[in-house]
């Protein structure tokens, strides 16, 4: 069974017009997710990564997997107000409005070669706050890793600076 085969696609969720790719049933498929996850660690080490870097929530679910299989510690990035200690934050534009994230201040050092993994790159918005966060504490994005590229929504653009692997593209709607 191949990964796309097996995600489902869940019409108008979570509002009308939204076409959700539902990332469970590879959740529920430990051969093929652990195969998900042999592909993202292989990138990680091929970048020579330091460190993981996850954002909530689907993001988790990767990047811990991808930093255990790599045995590199994980950084995980969270909206203002979760993280228990003192934070550094980035707001950045959504299409309506903005929206905040926030990594712990002692999270990257200098010059530490960070992965950022994720279960789905979209617009960009996000991981390029990830990003943003990492820099500000002067460490050095060694690339993004993603299981699922909407490549119809250009999120790759914001990310032209920087090495990016998708397992899987979504070309269209």
């Amino acid at each position: 069974m191949e990964l796309k085969d097996i995600l489902r696609t869940v019409p108008d969720f979570p509002k009308p017009g939204i076409n959700f790719i539902d990332i469970t049933p590879l959740l529920a498929t430990p051969q093929l997710f652990s195969t998900t996850v042999d592909r993202l660690a292989a990138f990680t080490q091929q970048q020579q990564t330091d460190l993981i870097l996850a954002a909530e929530a689907r993001g988790y679910l990767f990047g811990a997997a991808v930093a255990y299989r790599t045995r590199l510690p994980l950084a995980i990035v969270r909206k203002p107000g979760k993280l228990p200690h003192a934070t550094i934050a980035h707001t950045y534009d959504l299409e309506y409005g903005t929206d905040t994230l926030e990594l712990h201040e002692d999270a990257v050092t200098k010059g530490q070669r960070v992965m950022i993994v994720d279960d789905l790159l979209a617009t960009g918005g996000t991981v390029e706050a990830c990003a943003k966060l990492v820099e500000q504490l002067g460490g050095v994005v060694a690339g993004c890793a993603f299981v699922i590229e909407l490549s119809f929504l250009a999120g790759r653009e914001k990310l032209k600076d920087y090495e990016v692997l998708s397992l899987i593209d979504y070309d269209s709607e």
